[in-house]
C-alpha cells in the first residue's frame, strides 16, 4: 500500500500570515438548532495563507489568475531535497547532491522544524540563480517550507522574477518536517479561483511503487 505525508499545514486563526496579509478567520452563518437543521461557516483568509500556490498574477500585473494554470505541474513525479540550516538563500550547491535526474518537481525542506506559530521574518529563500539552474534542468515546479521563495524583504523579488520569465509554478509554505529525502509523487492542486492571484493548496506526497 502506498503511504501519504501530508504538507500542508493547518489552517486555523493563529496560522501565520505574511505581515500585513488577511489571517484565517471564521464565522457561522448558520448553526444547528430548532428551525436550522446545519452548521455553515464562512471563512475569510489570504490565498497565500497556510500551503498555497502563487500564480503569475501574484508578481505580474499581466499574468495569469490561478484558476487559469495549467494542473500538470502540481500533479506528477517530484524530488524532496534537504537543505536544513541553510539561510539567507538556498544556493544550487546546496542541492547538488540529490540533482541527477531530476523529476520535474522539486520540493526544498530548509527548516528542521518549520515554524507554525509566528512569521518567520529571517525566512530561508532561493537564490535566483538556483532557480534559474532547476529551470535548465527541465523542472517545473519548486517549492518550499517557507513563506516565500524571495527573502521578506525583498522588493525586487527576483526569484519570482525568474519564475515568471521561465513559466515555473511555486508552491510555498510546505510542511516537510517528517519528509525523507527522495522521490515521490506530489498532488496539490489549487482551486479554479477565476480571478485570485494564489490559492490554498491541500498538497500531499504519495510513496512511489
Amino acid at each position: 500500500m502506498k503511504r501519504l505525508w501530508d504538507i500542508s499545514p493547518p489552517l486555523h486563526a493563529s496560522s501565520p500570515v505574511f505581515p500585513g496579509d488577511t489571517a484565517y478567520q471564521q464565522h457561522w452563518s448558520a448553526t444547528l438548532g430548532p428551525g436550522c437543521p446545519v452548521n455553515v461557516s464562512a471563512i475569510t483568509l489570504s490565498p497565500h495563507t497556510g500551503a498555497h500556490a502563487d500564480a503569475p498574477l501574484h508578481y505580474d500585473p499581466d499574468g495569469a489568475p490561478v484558476g487559469t494554470l495549467d494542473l500538470e505541474p502540481f500533479l506528477g513525479p517530484c524530488r524532496v531535497i534537504h537543505a536544513m540550516g541553510v539561510t539567507p538563500l538556498v544556493q544550487i550547491s546546496d542541492l547538488d547532491h540529490a540533482l541527477a535526474d531530476l523529476p520535474p518537481r522539486v520540493l526544498v525542506r530548509t527548516y528542521e522544524r518549520m515554524p507554525q506559530d509566528r512569521f518567520d521574518a529571517a525566512l530561508p529563500a532561493f537564490a535566483a540563480d538556483t532557480v534559474k539552474r532547476l529551470a535548465d534542468l527541465g523542472v517545473l515546479l519548486i517549492g518550499i517550507d517557507s513563506a516565500s521563495i524571495d527573502p521578506a524583504e525583498s522588493k525586487t523579488l527576483d526569484s519570482h522574477q525568474v519564475i515568471r520569465r521561465r513559466g515555473l509554478r511555486v508552491l510555498e509554505n510546505l510542511l516537510l518536517d517528517d519528509v525523507p529525502e527522495g522521490d515521490y509523487e506530489l498532488i496539490a492542486l489549487p482551486l479554479k479561483l477565476t480571478t485570485a492571484d494564489a490559492s490554498p493548496v491541500r498538497a500531499i506526497l504519495r510513496s512511489l511503487p
